[in-house]
């Protein structure tokens, strides 16, 4: 094998320990605010999207249902989110912020952004563009590969 027939291996490993080291400063970032990763992905999610039906946050934060039942469950608790009768379908509960959790989550996301700015300092504003538009054409080629297999 030349060094050709190794590119594939050799994205796949730079693409795995750049992501390694990105998440240490995302995950250092959420810890330092309290929150769990699980906490902050929910919160974060109906910060962006607002009120959402329970398993529509779990399939967007990647949590089973009784994940995400457990991670409203607790959020709720501390007041941060609350259930609500949907007014279309009354065997679905919506999920919305509080005023308090709308505090939080926007305080939490402010400085997350600022950390994660930082972990990909290295690289120009133009490099991270660049690295943006890379990254989406590999994973919707892969994607694209692997849904005709």
């Amino acid at each position: 094998m030349n060094e050709e027939d190794e590119l594939g291996m050799k994205v796949w490993l730079s693409l795995w320990k750049s992501e390694r080291s990105v998440e240490t400063h995302a995950l250092a970032s959420i810890a330092t605010m309290g929150m769990s990763l699980t906490d902050f992905a929910v919160l974060e999610v109906l910060l962006h999207k607002g009120p959402l039906p329970v398993n529509t946050i779990g399939k967007k934060v990647l949590l089973t249902s009784g994940s995400i039942t457990t991670a409203v469950d607790r959020l709720e608790q501390k007041g941060l989110v609350e259930r609500l009768d949907s007014p279309t379908d009354r065997r679905v509960r919506i999920v919305s912020l509080t005023k308090e959790g709308t505090k939080q989550i926007k305080l939490a996301f402010f400085e997350h952004r600022k950390h994660l700015e930082l972990a990909v300092s290295p690289l120009t504003k133009d490099e991270q563009s660049q690295l943006v538009a890379l990254l989406k054409k590999l994973g919707t080629g892969a994607d694209r590969l692997r849904t005709a297999e």
